[in-house]
């Protein structure tokens, strides 16, 4: 196969599905010899009489896996035609996938044997040459299994049969499952000016079943989405000295590393091509829980209710229900800001939650961990940190054109894009829908190029203002809307937000989701950009901020 650079490699959205769950079939056991070091004759040839290939090939795949360890690598090691074409005439394509779909995937469930006959017989009539046995046989195990098991048992036998009974679920070590889940945490917070109420943010956990450890969060003042998703798996799979430096927390958090299985719910966020496609490429594993077996998140759910009770000893707690509140005015008593509770919220899992005897574990989730890697264990994490970020956020396809990259209106220009010009060729644009100051443009390479403005003197704006303005130059009968005026536009919201600071929750909480959202990834990567000033000293004069009460320091000395 010969040694390959990373210019080789596809990129994982380039993919069919076919090729690609052949390529996944194929990573599910190249994968575990690659890591385990030295690599017996007797696992080789289990992997080669498994994956119906020679010894001498598993041999290569594991070389090939080690130089880039990642799912696309084994795409030109995998049986059959590359880079996602086939080698049979369409027309026989064609009959091969009607005849699955009409006759194979029924609830007679026929043998290949027999499906072999109907193509055979409708190839013939066709006058086309009929595929062998093996080409047929490659095409049934691309299938994805559930889709086949639910046409051929039905839906109700399907889920008895793949829903995996998590409740019973057994760990051998730590980050072989973790489990994703959101809430709305039982908290008013407050912004950053006048300490006037905000609402209650989002939490988005990512919880170890083993050690019982809190791998990463992401909190926000918006609804749960891709974007929370994403941000909530790097989190949990990078190294965190720098987002503990950023804080000022001087605590360690030594919990990290890429996960094999990730178990969550059926929201529409964990579903998005990015995140399926995201993992498989770092090979991690997604399994959903079946519609109305609430009790498979039961692991996540006790943890986000341990946090919440910790959270109701907070000023300006919602509690769970109204009886739990009775006469408490939680707005009234609403003091912490987005980012106070961030480090609060670090602060609880690092430190009362994480060295508290488990009573399943009967040890602290700390020492757990501790024990793991005093044995040996040793996190797995992505070669490029950044680029990991990436394959999780949001794209669009674009081609590059004299003018740069157009997205959601706004131009954006890089002088290493200046030879595909021309050329046709539709690049995948990642972006981070907090700040759009920058996008991130895949390049033929597989690399990622960061692109800014065209114009440099904008101001980073996120997806949510510029939704929020081309919706307000349509209202005014604009029939074409150009950067100019977003930008114009957007400028006369944040005039308005900031007039409308002192009085209006729904400005203070607009306000505080726009300076909290420049410090997203695009930012990240050339040097914070400029904040928007809101409130601005002219329209939002300065109030005192309400000092803590020695009763509400008692309760922050306690939390930290």
């Amino acid at each position: 196969m010969g040694r390959r650079t990373v210019e080789d490699l596809q990129k994982p959205l380039d993919v069919d599905d076919a090729t690609w769950e052949e390529a996944v079939r194929y990573a599910a056991v190249i994968r575990p010899l690659a890591e385990a070091g030295r690599v017996g004759v007797a696992g080789v040839d289990r992997a080669a009489q498994e994956l119906g290939v020679s010894s001498r090939k598993v041999y290569r795949l594991i070389r090939a896996f080690r130089t880039h360890s990642v799912t696309t690598s084994l795409l030109k090691g995998a049986p059959g035609p590359g880079k996602g074409t086939r080698l049979l005439p369409p027309k026989t394509e064609k009959i091969i996938t009607d005849t699955i779909e009409g006759f194979y995937k029924t609830l007679e469930r026929p043998t290949i044997k027999a499906l072999q006959r109907h193509i055979r017989h409708d190839c013939l009539a066709a006058g086309l040459k009929p595929p062998s046995r093996k080409a047929i046989s490659a095409r049934v195990k691309a299938l994805e299994f559930r889709a086949v098991v639910k046409a051929r048992h039905g839906s109700d036998r399907a889920r008895d049969l793949l829903t995996p009974s998590i409740g019973g679920i057994r760990t051998r070590e730590p980050l072989q499952v973790v489990q994703i889940d959101h809430t709305k945490v039982d908290l008013q917070l407050t912004d950053e000016h006048l300490r006037e109420v905000l609402g209650r943010p989002y939490l988005t956990l990512v919880f170890e079943l083993h050690t019982r450890t809190v791998l990463g969060f992401y909190v926000s003042l918006d609804p749960p989405s891709a974007t929370s998703v994403a941000l909530a798996v790097a989190h949990a799979v990078l190294p965190k000295e720098n987002w503990l430096a950023q804080r000022g927390l001087e605590i360690a958090w030594p919990m990290h590393g890429l996960m094999r299985f990730i178990h969550l719910d059926n929201a529409k966020e964990f579903h998005s091509r990015a995140l399926s496609r995201g993992c498989q490429q770092h090979g991690i594993q997604l399994a959903y829980r079946a519609p109305g077996t609430p009790h498979h998140g039961g692991h996540i759910e006790r943890m986000m209710g341990t946090l919440m009770q910790r959270i109701h000893e907070l000023p300006g707690t919602t509690f769970s229900n109204i009886a739990e509140r009775g006469d408490y005015d939680s707005e009234k008593k609403a003091l912490l800001t987005l980012s106070e509770f961030d480090r609060l919220l670090a602060l609880t899992v690092l430190g009362p939650y994480h060295n508290e005897v488990h009573s399943r574990l009967q040890k602290t989730p700390a020492a757990a961990w501790t024990e793991w890697l005093a044995s040996g264990g040793t996190p797995a994490v992505p070669q490029d940190g950044e680029a990991f970020v990436l394959d999780f956020l949001p794209f669009e396809e674009r081609m590059v054109r004299r003018e740069g990259i157009r997205l959601f209106n706004i131009h954006y220009y890089d002088g290493a894009l200046a030879s595909l010009i021309g050329e046709g060729r539709r690049l995948r644009v990642k972006y981070d829908p907090r700040n759009l100051s920058a996008v991130f443009v895949e390049m033929p390479d597989s690399s990622y190029l960061r692109t800014p403005y065209a114009d440099l003197c904008r101001p980073a704006i996120s997806l949510w203002e510029q939704r929020q303005a081309v919706k307000r130059l349509n209202e005014e009968g604009r029939r074409t809307v150009d950067e100019h005026a977003i930008f114009a536009a957007v400028q006369a919201q944040r005039e308005i937000l900031a007039k409308a600071y002192q009085d209006s929750k729904a400005a203070r909480r607009s306000a505080t989701r726009l300076v909290h959202g420049q410090q997203g990834t695009a930012g990240n990567r050339s040097g914070t950009p400029p904040k928007p000033q809101l409130p601005s000293p002219d329209s939002a004069p300065d109030a005192e901020v309400p000092p803590l009460s020695d009763e509400d320091m008692e309760k922050m000395e306690f939390w930290s």
